[in-house]
């Protein structure tokens, strides 16, 4: 378990350890990839590629279709460039996924992750792919899908239920804990010389992404079904889920906004 779950883990049980609802401490570990790439895609050209990329890599790589993934970035290293041969194969990727019971968006995250950032004549072969799919995929299928699986009632209480211990873990788990973790685990790594920045990026621009990791919707209500078996604590955990999900999206896409707009802020 990396360091950023430790963090969220924390934030999750300060406000719960002891109580009925200590078992919730997975909820803000879960990240929705899918809307946080949704809501940079917004921003155009204010956000760099390599930052795109970066929340790509914060989804959790599973063990199904590995031999598929290396296959793809085989063909990566090759420097092929042609998109459909790494597309076709990320069907596969997603037909292994979802057949073996693990959610299925892993797949594109995969895929996603093997296609060449540099092309011919300076044409990024991932960046076709994003601007051909963002329109339908952040206008028709995103709102169509939280709708159809997140199944939010909005009941008497919901909005008291945020003060409560559960609703405070939750919303510090995913809005306070996530950017820590994420800008913190990211700060030693490239302090410490394992890693560094993504070309084109700043400090600032990290702590923003960790602010989008803090969008947890679909995957974080996904588990507080399985964490509790009564329904108001479920109801409240969605509510209070939604309400941190909504806060990091919006501040995170305004700080990328304004950082964009903002000539003083160097890149490190």
């Amino acid at each position: 378990m990396s360091a950023s779950h430790f963090l969220r883990r924390g934030k999750r049980l300060l406000f719960n350890a002891g109580t009925e609802t200590s078992q919730g401490w997975g909820i803000p570990m879960a990240t929705d990839i899918a809307f946080a790439i949704g809501i940079l895609s917004l921003l155009g050209k204010r956000v760099p590629v390599a930052l795109k990329i970066f929340v790509t890599a914060l989804a959790t790589y599973l063990l199904y279709a590995l031999g598929i993934f290396v296959l793809l970035m085989f063909v990566n290293r090759l420097g092929i460039k042609s998109i459909w041969l790494y597309l076709i194969p990320g069907l596969f990727i997603w037909y292994f996924i979802h057949h073996s019971g693990v959610h299925a968006t892993i797949a594109g995250v995969l895929t996603a992750f093997a296609i060449p950032i540099q092309g011919k004549n300076g044409h990024s072969p991932i960046q076709r792919v994003e601007h051909a799919i963002s329109t339908p995929v952040n206008f028709i299928i995103m709102p169509l899908f939280a709708l159809a699986n997140t199944n939010i009632r909005f009941e008497a209480g919901m909005v008291d239920g945020l003060a409560s211990p559960l609703g405070l873990g939750i919303i510090a788990g995913l809005f306070i804990g996530k950017p820590l973790g994420i800008a913190l685990l990211s700060w030693i790594a490239v302090k410490s010389g394992l890693s560094e920045l993504p070309k084109g990026t700043n400090w600032p621009q990290v702590i923003a992404i960790g602010l989008m990791g803090g969008i947890g919707f679909t995957m974080s209500i996904f588990i507080a079904l399985l964490s509790f078996a009564e329904p108001a604590h479920q109801i409240e955990a969605k509510f209070a889920i939604l309400i941190a999900s909504a806060l990091s999206g919006i501040i995170g896409y305004l700080i990328l906004k304004k950082l964009g707009r903002n000539p003083n802020v160097k890149n490190e």
